[in-house]
């Protein structure tokens, strides 16, 4: 679930030297603020993008490290780095085909099997990458409806839709 930014990073005020520090040129700088952004980073496009969710990751880090001089305000670095990470991890996941044979779903592990992420990460598997985006955004991160819409650059309508369809889908998948 989401926790506000100053609980993820640390005290604001020296997430935002950190990012000042990195912007100037300070390779220790960027060399902490992409280690405190890494595990967050991870958490987004794992999810998302499955057995390419390191790349995306990677890719994710690799923009910031790029393009963090251009962050004009160093508080909106969370959502700056969110909206990067998603776009990456969508992205990939688009890249790589998807389990969608119906027969396949019976080969979804039990609710109870010991090894429980993988039986999620399975089931994710067979949703769509887009599904999967509005999943993590909306039941992990905890984010409302606009935020994820502005983030994946939908309708909130599209949203809602999109959502319904893809806990309807997880609910038949995992209840076989």
């Amino acid at each position: 679930m989401h926790t506000d930014t100053s609980q993820r990073w640390g005290d604001d005020v020296e997430l935002a030297d950190l990012v000042r520090a990195a912007q100037r040129g300070d390779t220790r700088a960027m060399s902490e603020l992409l280690d405190r952004l890494a595990p967050y980073v991870g958490r987004l496009c794992g999810p998302i993008a499955l057995q390419d969710g390191p790349d995306a990751a990677q890719e994710t880090l690799t923009t910031v490290f790029r393009e963090l001089r251009r962050l004009r305000d160093p508080a909106a670095l969370y959502g700056w780095v969110r909206m990067i990470a998603v776009r990456e991890a969508v992205r990939m996941a688009r890249r790589t085909p998807r389990c969608t044979d119906a027969e396949s779903y019976e080969e979804v592990p039990a609710r109870g099997d010991p090894q429980l992420a993988t039986d999620i990460r399975d089931v994710l598997n067979r949703l769509s990458p887009e599904h999967r985006a509005v999943l993590v955004l909306r039941d992990l991160e905890g984010l409302d409806e606009k935020t994820v819409g502005n983030l994946l650059a939908i309708e909130v309508g599209t949203v809602k839709s999109r959502l319904h369809r893809a806990r309807d889908n997880f609910r038949k998948v995992w209840g076989r």
